[in-house]
């Protein structure tokens, strides 16, 4: 064997990486028809890379088994393959108005890596076991994630203005707690000024608990202070 060369079954290796460019041209194949932000070359080109990276892991340093004082660990550069992909996937991730977005193109990324890591590693069952997985994920889930969603509750909310200055909003949550509920957030819809010149605070809590939320809402309306109610977020208060 040359020098130049640190194993003989160079070629073989071609198998495991043409296996890991089919399967991730899969993947990126359908990210691409989503017209997702990383399509067909990332995710091809991240599980290639992965695989490469796994079979010099493996394979690239034979040469240096037999030098007195050399201990090699394998699987090193496999866990620097998964720091790694953690960078390109966080650059696919942004926040729009609150909303995150680019969650499961960032996963397929991580997923087209893991899948050329076992391409490299010698592990093509597993390989295509998690690219049939992806497929069930990502065309599967959809339509069981909708049908889940039009089943759920929504949370209970209460909207109300009220006379901003006087401690109102103070007093409606307390009178939310004693009702059995728990607010899990406020958002101030609107702030205006009557010809009067008051001061006038429309918000939305968000609740969570067992209570009656008409209830509440006829509890809160009949407060000093509080101009309107409403339940749910469609609804406008009644002045």
């Amino acid at each position: 064997m040359s020098a130049f060369w640190s194993t003989a079954t160079q070629w073989e290796m071609l198998l495991p990486l043409l296996l890991a460019t089919a399967l991730t041209t899969v993947i990126g194949l359908e990210r691409e028809a989503g017209a997702k932000s990383a399509g067909l070359r990332t995710h091809t080109l991240v599980g290639v890379g992965s695989a490469v990276f796994m079979l010099v892991s493996k394979y690239g340093f034979f040469d240096m088994l037999g030098a007195d004082h050399v201990a090699l660990d394998p699987s090193r550069i496999a866990a620097q393959i998964v720091s790694g992909i953690g960078f390109i996937g966080g650059g696919l991730i942004f926040v729009r108005k609150d909303a995150v977005r680019g969650l499961t193109t960032a996963a397929t990324v991580w997923l087209a890596a893991a899948v050329g890591m076992a391409c490299g590693a010698g592990l093509p069952v597993l390989a295509l076991a998690a690219t049939a997985g992806h497929f069930l994920v990502t065309r599967g889930f959809p339509p069981l994630a909708r049908a889940t969603h039009r089943r759920r509750r929504e949370p209970p909310t209460l909207r109300l203005s009220y006379t901003d200055g006087r401690g109102v909003l103070r007093t409606v949550l307390t009178v939310c707690t004693e009702r059995g509920f728990t607010v899990q957030g406020l958002e101030i819809d609107r702030e205006s000024v009557t010809d009067d010149g008051q001061r006038v605070a429309a918000v939305t809590l968000n609740l969570a608990g067992r209570g009656d939320l008409t209830a509440l809402a006829g509890d809160v309306a009949e407060m000093a202070g509080v101009r309107s109610t409403a339940t749910g977020r469609d609804e406008a208060p009644d002045e």
